[in-house]
C-alpha cells in the first residue's frame, strides 16, 4: 500500500477497550433483561479511526493516553502492527485504559457508554508537548472522547499551522466554541449529534421533512465558521453542506450486523482519502464504501476494512 500514501493523517482521540454484549433488543429505561456471553475488544473513537485510516493505506500516526495495563499494551500493540505511528502515545501509570460498555441489538443498533480512564490523561499539557507532531501533519483528525480543552489546543495548534482538521464531534457536547469551528475544515456528526450542537434536539420526525431540519442545522453550524458540515445518517447516506451548497449522497444497501464502528470507519476513511488529494466527492464516496463493509461485520476494529476490500485492484 505504500504507493498510495501521501499526506500524514495524525489522529488525537481516545484509546478503549469495549465489552461488548449482544441483545435481541435494546433495554428500555428501567428493565432488566437476559443476553448472551460478552466479549471483549479493543476500541475508543481515536483508535478505531486511527486503525481504520491505516487499514485503508493511510500514513497515520496517533496521540492519547492509555493505562499501564494490559488493555492499554494491546491496543499500542495492535495499532502499531496495522501501520500506526505509536511512539507518542503516552501510558499513565496511574489511571486504568477506557472502557466502553457496548449493547448491540440483532438489528445492528446499540448503545455505549464510556468510562474515560486514562483519557482524561490526554490533557493540554500532553498536547502542548506534541506541538510540533501537530503541526507536522497534512491532517488532523479528532473526536471527543478526549478533554475539551485539550481538543481545543490540538485544533488551534493544527490551524496555526494551516492545517486541515476533521473534528467528529461524538459524543457531542452542549456546545463547542465559535473559535473552535473557525478551526473546522470539516465537522461530521451524526444527524442526532448535528441536532444537539445546533440547539434543535427533538426536531427530526422520522419523514421527509428531517431533511429541511438537517439542512437548517448544518446552516446554523457553518454560520458559526465550520467551513464544511459532513452529516453521516447510516442506511440514508449522508448529506455534505457548505455555504450555499448541499449536496446527498446515498448509502450503500447493505445487510447491516452491527453499527458500533461505522461513523468511525467512516471518518478515518475520508481523512484518508483527503490526505491523498482526492476531491471531496470522491473523499465522501469512499468513506460511504468503506462504512459500509463495516456494518456486515461485528465488532469494532475487527469490522474495519482493508484497501482492497473497498477499491479492489
Amino acid at each position: 500500500m505504500g504507493d498510495i500514501q501521501t499526506g500524514k493523517v495524525l489522529v488525537i482521540g481516545s484509546m478503549n477497550v469495549d465489552m461488548t454484549i449482544r441483545v435481541k433488543e435494546l433495554p428500555k429505561a428501567g428493565e432488566t433483561i437476559l443476553a448472551g456471553n460478552l466479549s471483549f475488544g479493543l476500541g475508543g473513537k481515536g483508535a478505531n479511526q486511527a486503525m481504520a485510516a491505516a487499514r485503508l493505506g493511510g500514513r497515520v500516526g496517533m496521540l492519547g493516553c492509555v493505562g499501564d495495563d494490559d488493555f492499554g499494551r494491546k491496543q499500542i500493540q495492535a495499532l502499531g502492527n496495522a501501520g500506526v505511528d505509536v511512539s507518542d502515545i503516552r501510558t499513565d501509570t496511574a489511571a486504568s485504559t477506557g472502557s466502553a460498555f457496548i449493547c448491540v441489538a440483532e438489528n445492528g443498533g446499540n448503545c455505549i457508554v464510556v468510562s474515560q480512564g486514562a483519557n482524561l490523561s490526554c490533557d493540554e499539557a500532553y498536547i502542548r508537548s506534541k506541538r510540533e507532531i501537530i503541526r507536522a501533519a497534512d491532517l488532523v483528525l479528532a473526536q471527543m472522547e478526549i478533554p475539551e480543552k485539550a481538543l481545543y489546543q490540538a485544533i488551534r495548534e493544527a490551524r496555526a499551522a494551516q492545517r486541515r482538521v476533521i473534528l467528529n464531534p461524538a459524543p457531542a457536547p452542549e456546545d463547542i466554541p465559535d473559535e473552535v469551528y473557525r478551526g473546522v475544515d470539516y465537522l461530521t456528526p451524526n444527524e442526532t449529534e448535528l441536532m444537539k450542537l445546533c440547539g434543535m434536539e427533538g426536531e427530526l420526525s422520522g419523514t421527509a421533512a428531517d431533511k429541511q431540519a438537517i439542512q437548517e442545522g448544518a446552516r446554523r453550524l457553518l454560520e458559526r465558521g465550520v467551513r464544511t458540515v459532513i452529516v453521516t445518517l447510516g442506511e440514508k447516506g449522508c448529506g455534505v453542506f457548505k455555504k450555499g451548497h448541499t449536496d446527498w449522497f446515498a448509502a450503500k444497501q447493505v445487510q447491516a450486523l452491527d453499527t458500533t464502528a461505522a461513523g468511525d470507519c467512516f471518518n478515518g476513511a475520508l481523512a484518508v482519502a483527503l490526505s491523498e488529494g482526492r476531491t471531496e466527492r470522491e473523499a465522501v464516496e469512499f468513506a460511504i464504501s468503506a462504512s459500509a463493509i463495516a456494518v456486515t461485520r461485528r465488532g469494532a476494529q475487527e469490522s474495519l476494512p482493508l484497501r482492497g476490500e473497498v477499491e479492489p485492484v
